[in-house]
């Protein structure tokens, strides 16, 4: 065997062989190498999204929940304000009934006095009738000295 000959069929072998993997075996490799490295950038592209997104939402949520703070604020001052009107209102009402209730209180006293007024002035009359009954020993026509009795009623 020659050497030359050797070396130059494993030379051809070699040629054929680089050859088919560079034409057949090569490009669907390439090719898949590329798919997986288009896939892998962008996986890291939406993670990207995905992070700016996730930040974006922390943000509103912050923002949101800051609002919802202050709106929480604001109705608890605004109940608080109502309370105190309506506590106001109450006082101020109550303070009225009373002075309504005083003012009544002492108008029916003032007529229970001068109910009871009237009626010690006339049992004043009536005993002071009997008592003079009793000392001119004779009865006293009442009709004949009805004058007299509003004299002395007027009187005491």
């Amino acid at each position: 065997m020659n050497l030359n000959a050797t070396l130059f069929a494993q030379m051809v072998v070699f040629l054929i062989l680089a050859w088919f993997t560079m034409k057949f075996v090569w490009p669907p490799l390439v090719n898949a190498l590329d798919e997986r490295a288009k896939k892998i950038a962008d996986g890291l592209a939406a993670a990207e999204r995905g992070k700016t997104e996730l930040e974006s939402a922390h943000k509103r949520a912050d923002q949101e929940l800051a609002l919802a703070r202050s709106d929480g604020q604001q109705r608890i001052a605004d109940a608080e304000k109502r309370a105190l009107s309506v506590a106001d209102e109450i006082k101020t009402n109550a303070h009225t009934e009373a002075a309504r209730i005083i003012a009544q209180a002492k108008a029916d006293a003032e007529q229970q006095v001068v109910k009871a007024r009237e009626t010690l002035r006339s049992e004043v009359a009536s005993l002071a009738v009997k008592g003079a009954e009793q000392i001119l020993k004779r009865e006293i026509d009442q009709t004949a000295h009805a004058e007299l009795l509003n004299q002395l009623k007027a009187e005491l």
